[in-house]
């Protein structure tokens, strides 16, 4: 099938602001794009791409002072299956992990292991391990927390989470992915689109959306612990290890984000 997405943003800059933006596709889906891939700014000004620490493809600008309008469409092939299930993946022992997969087992800002390693091995300690526990983590996450849009909070982290039990996806996922890594599983945030394809429209306004991914049987596989099943037409954009590395904008000065659309939707 083939998804028309994108995104058109507004920031005012007080004067001359550096910015890293995050806004492209990830490079495991460049190969899927069926238009060129660049991101269009008023007033224009040069821009540098490069890849991140975690491989996701990145932007360099210097926003000029007032308006700047960055605008993105591009069509892309997506082969309409559904979040593959492995329901007999396995746990990798930690000392049997790659290297490249540790970061994703430590604390970071947004998912406080050192918090919440009593209550994780209290609650799912005693289940199956592998993509059985991960489940049982995200029933747990889906079940008790109530999303709600207007309850967006930059600052909340998956302690807060797990005491507030309100919160929008990017706060689902710090709290699913903070809880794998307590049971020792690998779990690293992921950013990108996911529109209602294949399912009711939601009367929440359209948004980038968060998910993550584990790694079992040596590979990653997607889970998600607001929506709880599996989806079609996701669009990843970046990877990490929670919602600080993968900010849609990163400014050295003030930048303030000023208007937000984003679009996602089935072409064919």
């Amino acid at each position: 099938m083939l998804i028309r997405a994108g995104f058109d943003l507004v920031f005012q800059c007080a004067g001359p602001t550096p910015i890293i933006l995050l806004l492209n596709v990830h490079p495991s889906r460049e190969a899927d794009l069926q238009t060129t891939e660049t991101l269009s700014f008023s007033p224009e000004l040069a821009a540098r791409d490069f890849l991140d620490q975690f491989g996701n493809r990145a932007t360099r600008i210097v926003a000029p002072p007032g308006q700047l309008d960055i605008s993105h469409r591009f069509n892309i092939v997506d082969d309409g299956e559904p979040d593959r299930i492995a329901l007999d993946a396995s746990q990798i022992a930690v000392d049997d992990l790659p290297d490249s997969v540790l970061p994703f087992l430590y604390a970071s800002r947004y998912c406080e292991t050192d918090l919440l390693m009593d209550f994780a091995w209290s609650r799912f300690g005693q289940g199956p391990l592998g993509w059985p526990r991960v489940q049982a983590i995200c029933d747990f996450v889906h079940d008790q927390i109530a999303f709600d849009y207007q309850a967006a909070d930059a600052t909340r982290s998956a302690a807060r989470m797990l005491e507030e039990r309100v919160g929008v996806c990017r706060d689902f996922t710090h709290l699913a992915v903070a809880l794998c890594r307590c049971m020792n599983i690998p779990a690293r945030y992921c950013t990108g689109y996911l529109g209602d394809i294949g399912v009711p429209p939601a009367h929440d306004p359209m948004d980038f959306s968060a998910w993550f991914e584990v790694w079992l049987d040596g590979r990653w596989w997607t889970f998600d612990a607001r929506h709880n099943t599996p989806r079609i037409g996701r669009i990843l954009m970046a990877t990490g290890r929670d919602a600080a590395d993968v900010a849609l904008s990163t400014s050295f000065g003030f930048a303030r984000l000023a208007g937000f659309s984003v679009v996602t939707e089935l072409i064919i």
